[in-house]
């Protein structure tokens, strides 16, 4: 199976971005062609004069639009909106932390704060306030009921799956990659759960997958227009002005990462290791396109993109705050004033908000309170103690006794696997020298690392659903092994030794994928909250006390 000028849609990680065109990528299958070796003057050259060496090397997807892609993305879409909107309604009423963001968005939708009822004054809250402006989105067009308030959730969900499909189209250059990486998202309990709850941790994944997606366009414009500099006679070797490529996706993904911001500041663990991709990415292009020093070359004016990039975060961060710099009875919005402190226009307003800012912090920084589902970072990906947002024992299911629980619980096969994959990434990483590892890689560290540090450092409260940004990144990094397994191994591998191994390949991810969809299946009914008969439940408790 082919589609229009792309390779076989098993064709994996390994051949691309080592310079595999959509055109050239499956005749150069099993050929190592290092991304960073230097332009080779002597090499046979295309029309333009440009080795075709250095054309493959700075070549990206071009055949973005292919109809069978959408096709792909749009039936899993289908199913993962099917899975998240059919029952959204129920159970009734608020389950876990829906106690707080609804009500919250219900509030600013009448007094453009968060309101306190008991006290007819504003409410000290600790999170930003677009999570739950979100929400309210929901709540006005829908009421003030479970439709309302679960329905931006769902809808972010949704989106996630939509992102992740495309983005790993554009990793991979191959549909039945990127439509696997669609189905295990879709076919995920954990991701399942967020996406049909009041929670802001969906949004949070939401910008921050949309971020990443725009940090890999970025990616493909700056190769593409060094291509063409090099097209229209550019040398890089004669330390002549480097083209001017103007970086509209990289300041997409700047406002993309402020809207992050205004859901969570737990987005910022992210800013380090986005601003390391940015700066990787755009040295080994120009390294590509055989410019000297290539790190030094162009890192001034790297940095200066990413600094404006993070001044738009600030700004649209800022925005989200909307409600409360135009109402006068937001919490703290008039700090200075009542404490006998000079309150100027406009700086008055933003001294306040960082006064706010450090009183949210410091309520963070100090929360070590024990809590029956907290759990640790190195519990996560083992699945060692998932949330239960509802629980409810009553009802017919026509057993003496009957269970109905919402567990936030990853597909266990799915989330058992993750370390593995994990450790084969960086193998094949290394061994391949791929781009693709090392971005998959950067998102898992970003997600997970920092809430490692603060476990160990302050002991801090934390649950497993924090892990929700980190989700893709996991899934990508299966996907990935998936797509290596495929792969013969680069050297001189025959043409049937590669139809053989992607047959083999083709047969363990058909497998591994019909797995998760039926475990997911099997514990459908604890994620969406079905009554079933108690001994069901309990059969689906398979790590006993840890998940009860």
């Amino acid at each position: 199976m082919k589609t229009r000028g792309l390779p076989a849609p098993w064709a994996c990680p390994a051949a691309y971005d080592r310079g595999v065109t959509s055109a050239t990528a499956e005749t150069e299958l099993g050929r190592d062609v290092p991304p960073d070796e230097p332009p080779d003057a002597t090499a046979a050259t295309g029309a333009t004069g440009v080795p075709d060496a250095v054309r493959r090397r700075l070549a990206t997807l071009d055949n973005w639009w292919n109809p069978h892609s959408w096709l792909v993305t749009g039936v899993i879409v289908g199913i993962a909106a099917i899975l998240r909107l059919v029952g959204l309604t129920r159970p009734k009423g608020y389950i876990f932390d829906e106690v707080y963001y609804p009500t919250d968005a219900w509030d600013m939708l009448q007094h453009g704060v968060e309101w306190d009822e008991k006290t007819n004054g504003p409410a000290y809250v600790v999170h930003p306030p677009l999570g739950k402006w979100l929400i309210a989105f929901g709540e006005k067009a829908f009421g003030n009921n479970e439709l309302g308030w679960r329905i931006s959730g769902a809808i972010a969900g949704i989106l996630m799956i939509l992102i992740l499909i495309r983005v790993a189209y554009r990793l991979f250059h191959s549909i039945v990659l990127a439509g696997i990486a669609g189905l295990l998202m879709t076919l995920d309990g954990f991701q399942l759960v967020l996406s049909r709850t009041s929670l802001l941790d969906i949004f949070l994944g939401l910008f921050i997958l949309a971020t990443f997606a725009a940090l890999v366009l970025d990616r493909d414009h700056y190769r593409r227009r060094w291509l063409r500099a090099l097209e229209r006679g550019h040398d890089p070797a004669a330390g002549r002005r480097l083209p001017r490529i103007f970086p509209g996706w990289l300041l997409t993904a700047g406002v993309l990462f402020g809207l992050a911001c205004g859901v969570k500041w737990s987005a910022l663990f992210f800013a380090p290791f986005f601003a390391l991709l940015v700066v990787v990415w755009r040295a080994q292009a120009r390294r590509s396109a055989g410019v000297r020093r290539p790190l030094l070359a162009g890192l001034p004016g790297d940095l200066g993109y990413l600094l404006l990039s993070f001044v738009l975060t600030f700004v649209f961060y800022l925005a989200s705050w909307i409600g409360w710099f135009a109402t006068d009875t937001g919490y703290f919005r008039h700090y200075r004033e009542a404490n006998g402190l000079s309150e100027p226009p406009v700086l008055g307003a933003l001294l306040n908000l960082l006064h706010y800012h450090s009183e949210a912090y410091n309520f963070h920084s100090g929360l070590t309170d024990r809590h029956v589902y907290q759990s640790w970072p190195w519990q996560w990906l083992l699945l060692g103690r998932p949330v239960a947002f509802y629980w409810n024992g009553n009802g017919n299911c026509g057993a003496p006794s009957c269970a109905a629980e919402i567990l936030l619980l990853g597909t266990p096969i799915l989330w058992w696997s993750f370390l593995p994959a994990l450790a084969a990434l960086v193998w094949f990483g290394i061994a391949r020298r791929d781009w693709r590892a090392f971005a998959i890689g950067t998102g898992v560290v970003a997600g997970l690392l920092p809430w490692f540090y603060f476990a160990i450092a302050d002991g801090r409260t934390m649950f497993a659903f924090y892990v929700l940004p980190a989700l893709p990144f996991l899934i990508l990094a299966v996907v990935y092994v998936l797509g290596a397994i495929m792969t013969p191994p680069t050297g001189t591998a025959s043409g049937s030794e590669r139809t053989d191994r992607q047959l083999v390949g083709t047969v363990v991810a058909g497998v591994y994928v019909l797995l998760v969809a039926l475990c997911f299946a099997y514990f459908h009914p604890i994620f969406v909250g079905q009554l079933i008969p108690y001994t069901d439940w309990s059969a689906r408790m398979w790590l006993g006390g840890r998940w009860i």
